[in-house]
């Protein structure tokens, strides 16, 4: 996804207590989807309801749960250099009356944005279901080892965004309704567009489309993760001796501190595992679930040539 976009995916899963956008805003997802990341894209995979994964008389669903609704409306970098009263003519001549904000945004990637009445539909039972997930996406179904499944996903009756592509990035809206005040006109829903400069997103959603969500991600146990680490620890200990004695080559090699374990060693745990280690019967003590967070938003703007 383009990096314009970022300063508001972060502000969003901030501000809405974890709800993070699908991709670019067009893409519908609901309770039960399973996807990965890739090169910046979420890729959706399945349903654990519509393919069978979990039985539909297991799945139990909250419906329409209302949301804090200061929680949906929220900026950044955005002013009100211009907001006013003003006048003027229909095309029969008559007068009428209008207010009128102008937007001003200070840099690149800044953002307003608006949603109302928002609510969501979520997986009620989750921890009913977490661990037979974990054995059937991993071992019994698929053979996932990084996967994402939505739990819960939120709509607005409708929702504007606007997100600047400069420091100089305007946005002039009006609206004839004189009972509204001059409070905060933008994102409600007679605002009319007069003009625009630098704007990179413009849009107004008017539909209950779920297109933000929670999710949950699949990670390593922390105990088997640690017990891991220090058997690499413990193994790499006098490599270079190891390998001046079997090499026959005088390697000039300087000693590093082994007590140093790379972030990839959380992957490479279940790469070592020896055949048969992981199966049905004890995926659990492999893996489990954790809420996705800000570090999965960062992955949502990584690509092959950037990152």
């Amino acid at each position: 996804m383009e990096k314009v976009y970022r300063n508001f995916y972060r502000n969003f899963y901030l501000n809405t207590g974890g709800f993070i956008p699908t991709g670019s805003l067009n893409q519908n997802t609901y309770p039960g989807d399973f996807f990965q990341i890739r090169n910046g894209e979420m890729i959706i995979l399945g349903n654990i309801f519509r393919d069978g994964i979990i039985d539909l008389e297991h799945c139990k669903l909250s419906y329409a749960s209302k949301l804090n609704p200061s929680s949906w409306s929220f900026g950044d970098g955005v002013t009100k250099p211009y907001s006013g009263r003003e006048s003027g003519h229909d095309p029969m001549g008559r007068e009428f009356e209008f207010s009128k904000q102008i937007l001003a945004f200070a840099d690149y990637g800044c953002f307003i944005f608006k949603g109302n009445d928002p609510e969501s539909v979520k997986i009620a039972n989750w921890s009913e279901l977490q661990q037979q997930l974990i054995i059937k996406l991993t071992q019994t179904i698929y053979s996932f080892r990084n996967i994402y499944v939505v739990t819960e996903v939120a709509t607005t009756s409708d929702w504007t965004l606007a997100i600047a592509s400069s420091g100089k990035a305007e946005l002039e809206i009006a609206t004839e309704d004189d009972n509204f005040g001059l409070v905060h006109i933008f994102g409600y829903h007679p605002v009319k567009t007069i003009q625009s400069k630098d704007i990179e997103f413009y849009s107004r959603e008017s539909k209950r489309k779920p297109c933000f969500f929670r999710a949950k991600k699949l990670m390593v146990q922390d105990e088997r993760l640690e017990v891991f680490i220090s058997d690499l620890i413990s193994r790499r200990q006098g490599q270079d001796e190891w390998a001046s004695g079997f090499f026959d080559y005088n390697f000039d090699s300087v000693p590093v501190n082994t007590a140093q374990v790379p972030g990839a060693a959380r992957a490479s745990l279940l790469d070592m595992l020896h055949a048969n280690q992981l199966n049905p019967n004890t995926a659990l003590l492999y893996f489990r679930w954790a809420e996705a967070n800000l570090d999965d938003v960062e992955k949502l703007f990584l690509d092959y040539g950037n990152l």
